[in-house]
């Protein structure tokens, strides 16, 4: 057939213009042709030629995308108008077949049109990122040009009176309508930027956001398109595959997105609502400021989801279109179409099918974006609330216990995601219902009533889903409940595990670990088979249908079960939400801190308080009748008995307590308190009697905001003798310490906490009882140097609160308290004078200090113990660094190809290996198990609709329901057994993934626990104890509970797109051509999303702690950020750290919804080739294949929902997967040889029986890659002998103790005890008979039974016979219970000195004929000490007691002495014979400690 233009029919004369030339219709088509014809000659060399040789547009940055007025709108037209081209084009083509020959003028234009629109797109968006506003005219141009054009033909099919009946005239009007709205857009333009026919045109400047070239996140400000398809994503995301997504690639946020922005929204809102439910005197309501503020954001999302929502239905409508148009004749009809004649045509409907597809897939993500968007942006606004809210908390809310850190790190880290998981919820709420009801209109008009009964059995299960529901968050809470258990119990462990060790008890409290896994385990499998039953969902049942109405309804059914089984985890959202909301609403109404207006006033004093009666919140008073006055510039001191009201007396000088009366008057100093930026500042430098640090460096503790001084760092310093702990420290000043960072002892933390105090610039400082912590030696200096030297030449106010009465001489003012209110005050001279009896007994104390302030001299200072422990710990660290340095090393040179691949192959390998250590932990015949399930039941249910298929097919006409019944008798039976069949496998496959996760987490945990507890004691202390416990908790919970539903559901989604993507394989095989093609693009697409995702999952978490810390710190601080009026900068701090959390989140949602809209495109593009194909495949004479295409079509529609989740759950998997490597890196510690060489039946029953031990050329090391600590030792202890070890620090005595156990390498020579070399002995054996007391006492949570006898083998009469030689019998029996009292968590119910009562207690219940005491005296007051010398003396007269000595006093009544120097033994003999000699280096050891 020959082409022509206006078609070639001989009867008709096509070209004729005798009636006039408008009334020719393939004139008027040729016309429409010029505008198009017209824009393309236009815009083509502009934007090739003009713009190719601009370079600059190659570097033009974001900075200079502006929208023009109109944007958004201009977008939705031009697609609209793009689409409605399309619908030209189709009936254009559709009509051309009904023509005896060829008329190219009936789609030629719309094809031309369709062209020129995608063309007017580029070009606009081109012209609006240079900024260059006058090149639009040609687009206005071309507006009137097409709008002209396209009325003139509208008219003339008026004229002919055609209507809205014929599709062309309906498709010509809404073109009609289209480019007027345009032409309007593009007036309005030109009415704002008046950049043509105005004498001045306006200059517009970019959003600031876009000057800033931080700002990465351009979601706000690129085009519709790339809004819609996150194209913006692209070089980010393709990126990371390159290298890793770094804090300083994903930059800032667009200000309307930051904490501080949002925060201001929801305040003022919240500020309006307080006031107005003043009058009405009820609480201000949270959920009212939040719709205030971001209501409207809601809205918008819900709106995208109602339209998403709708479109969705077009799937099962179209489907039924097609499967039952692809038996109707084509008959032809005339010139023009009738519209509804287009809607029959199966290819229309299957380009329809596609882009409602498309359409509503990007609707839904949209709707997504904004609300994930809005609940990021009501998180932070609500941080940022709650932390102002800490901010001026009252203090008395803390120490009162109304407001515990728990639950305000509760409030930050749960509610306000429970809020945040709610908004994204949110839009289902109302899109579910509206779901619902058009899905059962639809089904009742496809199927009648049978549709009500199938709606009614879905409808009947929601009620049970919810039930499950909340089934399933009570077990959550218990198993919660178990794991906090369990954690406390293995960290109790963990600190303890040098003792059990040496007790060889590792086992019995492993057990107590076990037992508790065991119940969470129970709640687990609770959990597993609740959630096994809600995802059992009803089969309904079909009744006899022809196949167009059978699939169409089984898509629909497919469509309203996702909202109902939503449903349930919806409304457990929302209840969760309102339960937050109340905590939120209490926090935000508790008490606060008064105003500081106070701090001022004309007097000669510093500070002054009159008639002050203070309260802690309950109305008694704690201070009463408080006069007082604080002479400036001077050294005032507060002193009296513990619990009298000294800090209480600090704190209500700065406006922390409640005042009842009374008031606090604070002087104006005029000279030097104003700052270098003229701001006078009242801020009091403050040190708190608990030491609180930041998680920041050495030197941001100290210099704490105020700017850099090196002079005065230095002398602060200095006066705190801090330099010899920095000097430990791995990176000196500049190492972290604070929570995260590293621990430090008591002391240092209070030196540091000092030390920031006396470097601020304030007049006044505030020292609440400084010398705490510290020993004598550094309490003297820091008095000497840093409060009378230091601070006093700064002419300084200074308060000190001390015990230490000594110091009174130096006070130029005392006041002395009792019982909350001030005994006396004046100077040392006037108290001497007046009240004798007060300055008698301080004389006695003073004395007191005095004798112990000689046995201090004696011993190792604690801080030169504390100096020990750090270095021990960095000592073992920097050893284990060095070796796993040399590891990677290794492994490096291993895979070096070049740097770039193989960090590239390092980050995106998903770790296989992990997977397959994961479900080997969980047993082969769980995995077989669930493999065989998982592939039966998708067989199983591809069968059900194969088989409704077949059955419709073989009778597509007959749609009557008595016949079938009678012909398919046989077809019910096989329906229903294949539909009970499902729902069962249904049940079994998730129970087994569930089953197989609980077996993988039960058998991982238990050799996990297992490894470390028998790990060799250098383990510990090379690995932090945060490092270890990190693997129970956040590991374990991992593996616990989100790996196993990944699992199961990423092998669900992987199979129902494998089994759809076979099925229509199997009914239209041309299919598998263009499957080639998308199953490329689909591995490309999750590729590079796989490893984006991960780095940016990564920084999500890595930023979500610090500022979970930030908030925990400053609530621990607030009083000494409220004293050194530091809120501001806290503020800052916390809303910095609150966006560079939020930048991460988005960042993160907008990824997963760049993958989400590919794999939906790629989902549509399947299901238009599945259709077409299926059209194809058809189009013969055979027309029973009806049912098998509504079954491939069906299955197609499925896959855009399974293909994101395929992606997104594998993502999930890679991430998680590395909670099992981290718990697998721990399962390859070597642990101790239990066994030994000789065998226990060969160990006599009393061994040791004398308790005679030698010791032969012994050598000693920690580990094999350390020097030995102990060098060819050799001694003969006799039995019963009282035997003294001691030497400087570092010689070696610690480590003899540990050899005797075998818990250090002896790599060379022997210990013989009772003629048994202790190295064959299996370490059970030889460690349960002997006996230790360690110098930190160790209690454990539980009975004080379990202390002394876990292995519950000994009498009542023999633990109370203990507890007396241990002089505690008469304490215990005062407790509740006697043997069975409560041990709260470390023995902090009892002193010290009681603990370590205990632990000698605990070492004469075994009855052992060897005792080692190592330092046991170091951490006890005088009185403890005498008693434990005594027991010793008496209860372990016949036993062999080794004692390692501090104060060498302790020892000079011992029958022999070791005395050690660098690892050897230097002197050994009996102690008058060693000091006898004077040059031995045992009694310069003596002189020098006396």
């Amino acid at each position: 057939m020959a082409l022509s233009f206006c078609g070639n029919n001989k009867c008709s004369n096509a070209y004729s213009v005798e009636n006039g030339v408008l009334n020719n219709g393939c004139f008027v088509d040729a016309l429409n042709l010029v505008p198009h014809v017209f824009l393309l000659f236009i815009t083509f060399p502009i934007l090739f030629i003009g713009w190719g040789s601009q370079s600059s547009k190659v570097q033009i940055h974001h900075n200079t995308w502006l929208h023009f007025p109109g944007h958004n709108l201009r977008w939705i037209l031009t697609f609209t108008l793009l689409f409605v081209h399309v619908c030209e084009i189709a009936e254009g083509i559709v009509s051309n077949t009904r023509m005896e020959s060829n008329h190219l003028h009936l789609f030629m234009p719309a094809l031309m049109g369709f062209i020129a629109a995608t063309t007017s797109v580029v070009y606009y968006h081109n012209i609006e990122t240079a900024n260059f506003p006058k090149l639009l005219l040609a687009l206005f141009i071309y507006w009137i040009l097409a709008f002209i054009t396209k009325m003139i033909k509208l008219w003339k099919f008026a004229e002919e009176s055609l209507g809205v009946k014929e599709l062309r005239f309906c498709i010509t009007a809404l073109l009609v309508v289209l480019y007027g709205l345009l032409m309007a857009v593009e007036i309005n333009v030109i009415r704002v930027r008046k950049y043509v026919f105005f004498a001045n045109p306006q200059r517009v400047k970019p959003p600031e956001d876009l000057q800033d070239l931080g700002v990465r996140f351009l979601q706000p400000f690129v085009n519709l398109l790339s809004k819609a398809t996150y194209w913006w994503m692209n070089p980010l995301i393709i990126g990371a595959h390159k290298r890793p997504i770094e804090l300083k690639k994903i930059g800032k946020l667009p200000i309307a997105m930051r904490a501080l922005t949002n925060y201001m929204r929801l305040k003022d809102s919240y500020e309006e609502q307080r006031l107005t439910s003043v009058s009405l005197l009820k609480s201000p309501s949270i959920w009212k400021s939040m719709y205030r503020a971001f209501g409207g954001s809601i809205l918008l999302s819900s709106t995208f989801r109602y339209m998403a929502d709708l479109l969705g239905f077009a799937g099962p409508l179209c489907i039924s279109g097609i499967v039952g148009n692809l038996h109707t004749n084509m008959t032809f009809g005339v010139f023009f179409m009738s519209s509804n004649e287009l809607l029959k045509n199966t290819s229309v409907l299957a380009v329809l099918l596609f882009l409602a597809l498309v359409l509503q897939r990007t609707f839904l993500q949209a709707s997504y974006y904004v609300t994930i968007e809005t609940g990021i942006n009501l998180r932070g606004a609500l941080l940022a609330m709650i932390y102002n809210k800490i901010l001026r908390l009252s203090t008395s809310n803390m120490s009162m216990g109304e407001m515990t850190l728990g639950q305000i790190n509760n409030l930050v880290a749960i509610e306000t995601n429970q809020l945040m998981w709610f908004l994204f919820l949110c839009p289902n709420l109302w899109a579910m219902p509206v779901q619902i009801i058009m899905g059962v209109i639809l089904l009742y008009y496809l199927l009648g009533n049978s549709a009500l009964i199938g709606a009614g059995v879905i409808l009947l299960l929601a009620p049970v889903q919810y039930l499950i529901a909340t089934k399933l968050a009570d077990t959550q809470k218990s198993t919660l409940d178990y794991s906090t258990d369990r954690l406390k119990k293995t960290t109790e462990i963990l600190k303890g595990i040098k003792l059990l060790k040496l007790y060889a008890w590792e086992n019995i409290f492993c057990d107590r670990v076990e037992e508790t896994r065991g119940k969470e385990l129970t709640s687990l499998k609770t959990f597993a088979l609740y959630t096994s039953m809600s995802s059992m969902r009803g089969s309904s049942l079909y009744h006899m249908l022809s196949p167009d109405k059978a699939f169409a309804s089984l898509a629909l059914f497919h469509i309203l079960v996702t909202p109902l089984f939503l449903l349930s985890t919806v409304v457990r959202f929302a209840v969760k939400a309102l339960v937050s909301v109340q905590k939120l609403s209490e926090f935000l109404q508790s008490d606060e801190i008064g105003d500081d207006s106070w701090r001022n006033g004309e007097m000669p004093m510093c500070l002054e308080v009159n008639d002050g009666f203070f309260t802690w919140g309950s109305n008694l008073s704690t201070l009463t009748d408080i006069n007082i006055r604080i002479p400036t510039g001077q050294l005032t001191m507060i002193v009296g008995q513990v619990g009298c009201g000294k800090s209480s007396l600090l704190l209500a000088m700065l406006g922390e307590m409640q005042t009842i009366s009374g008031k606090v008057y604070w002087s104006k100093l005029p000279d030097y308190e104003i700052f270098f930026d003229g701001s006078i500042r009242y801020s009091v430098a403050y040190a708190a009697q608990k030491s609180w640090l930041l998680n920041a460096t050495v030197e941001e503790n100290i210099t704490f905001g105020s700017p850099f001084n090196k002079q005065r760092y230095k002398a602060v310093i200095d006066t705190c003798s801090l330099q010899p702990d920095i000097d430990l420290l791995p990176f000196g000043d500049q190492t972290e310490i604070g929570e995260r960072g590293i621990n430090l002892s008591g002391g240092q933390r209070q030196r540091i906490c000092v030390a920031r105090a006396l470097y601020q610039n304030t007049n006044i400082v505030f020292l609440d009882d400084p010398f705490s912590a510290l020993d004598i030696h550094l309490s003297d200096h820091l008095m000497q140097e840093g409060i009378l030297k230091f601070l006093q030449d700064d002419k300084r106010t200074v308060v000190l609160v001390t015990h230490k009465l000594q110091y009174l001489i130096h006070a130029d003012w005392i006041i002395a308290m009792k019982d909350g209110s001030v005994l006396r005050e004046g100077t040392l001279k006037d108290i001497q004078t007046h009240d004798v009896e007060l300055y008698e007994h301080w004389k006695t104390l003073m004395n007191r200090q005095d004798q112990e302030l000689e046995k201090e001299t004696e011993m190792e200072s604690q801080t030169t113990l504390e100096r020990k422990t750090l270095r021990r710990a960095f000592y073992s660290r920097e050893a284990k660094n060095h070796i796993d340095d040399e590891d990677e090393e290794e492994e490096v040179e291993e895979d070096d190809d070049d740097n770039m691949s193989t960090t590239t192959s390092r980050r995106s390998k998903i770790q296989w290996k992990m997977c397959c250590r994961y479900l080997s932990s969980g047993g082969f015949l769980m995995v077989f198990l669930m493999v065989s399930s998982k592939l039966a039941k998708h067989s199983v249910m591809v069968a059900i609709d194969y088989w409704l298929a077949a059955w419709t097919s073989s009778n597509p006409h007959n749609q009557s329901l008595a016949d079938p019944f009678l012909n398919h008798r046989s077809c019910v039976p096989v329906f229903i057994i294949l539909c009970g069949a499902a729902i069962a496998l249904c049940l079994i496959t998730s129970l087994t993934v569930e089953f197989l996760g609980v077996a993988a987490a039960t058998n991982l945990h238990h050799n996990l626990l297992n490894k470390i507890i028998h790990a060799p004691i250098r383990f510990f202390d090379v690995t932090p104890l945060g490092q270890i416990l990190n693997r129970f908790s956040a590991d374990t919970n991992i593996i616990d509970q989100h790996i196993p539903p990944t699992l199961e559901s990423l092998t669900r989604s992987t199979l129902l797109c494998l089994s759809a993507i076979g099925v229509i394989a199997f009914v239209t095989p041309t299919f598998l051509i263009a499957l080639v093609p998308l199953a490329v693009a689909f591995y490309f697409i999750q590729k590079y999303f796989r490893v984006a995702s991960k780095d940016l999952q990564d920084l999500d978490d890595s930023t979500q702690l610090p500022l979970l810390c930030h908030f925990s710190e400053t609530a621990e601080g607030l009083t000494t950020i409220r004293a050194f009026r530091h809120e501001a900068r806290f503020k800052q701090r916390m809303l910095e750290l609150t966006d560079t959390n939020n930048t991460a989140y988005l960042f993160l949602s907008a990824a997963n919804r760049w993958l989400e809209v590919r794999t939906d495109y790629l989902g549509a593009v399947i299901v238009l080739t599945a259709a077409v194909a299926a059209i194809w495949s058809t189009s013969g004479p055979d027309v029973d294949q009806s049912g098998l295409v509504g079954l491939g079509l069906t299955y197609a529609l499925t896959v855009t929902n399974y293909l994101n989740w395929v992606v997104r759950n594998l993502a999930d998997l890679e991430v998680q997967m590395a909670a099992v490597k981290k718990v697998n890196s721990f399962l390859s510690t070597e642990s101790e040889n239990y066994e030994g060489s000789m065998d226990v039946s060969q160990v006599p029953e009393d061994w040791p029986q004398h308790g005679e031990i030698k010791i032969h050329d012994l050598c000693v090391r920690y580990d094999s890659m350390l020097k030995p600590v102990l060098k060819q030792v050799n001694a003969h202890i006799n039995p019963g002998q009282k035997v003294g070890i001691c030497g400087r620090t570092g010689s070696g005595k610690s480590s003899l103790s540990l050899a005797f156990f075998n818990m250090v390498d002896v790599f060379e020579g022997k210990i013989v005890i009772d003629g048994i070399d202790i190295c064959k002995l299996p370490l059970q054996t030889l460690r349960s008979r002997l006996s230790i007391i360690l110098q930190d006492p160790v209690l454990f949570s539980g009975s004080i039974r379990l202390n002394l006898d876990p292995e519950r083998t000994c009498t009542d009469d023999r633990l109370w016979e203990a507890l007396e030689i241990a002089q505690l019998k008469n304490m215990v029996k005062a407790l509740p219970g006697g043997l069975d009292a409560v041990v709260t968590e470390g023995g902090e119910n009892f002193s010290v000195g009681q603990r370590q009562l205990f632990c000698l207690a605990r070492a004469f219940v075994r009855k052992s004929s060897i005792l080692i005491m190592d330092e046991a005296t170091a951490s006890i007051d005088m009185a403890t000490e005498n008693i434990l010398q005594k027991v010793v003396m008496t209860a372990f007269a016949d036993r062999t007691v080794v004692t390692i000595a501090h104060l060498v006093s302790s020892i000079l009544e011992a029958e022999q002495v070791l005395v050690f120097s660098s690892g050897t033994l230097v002197e050994c003999d009996s102690a008058p014979n060693l000091l006898a000699q004077e040059n031995s280096l045992f009694s310069i050891l003596v002189r020098t400690h006396k």
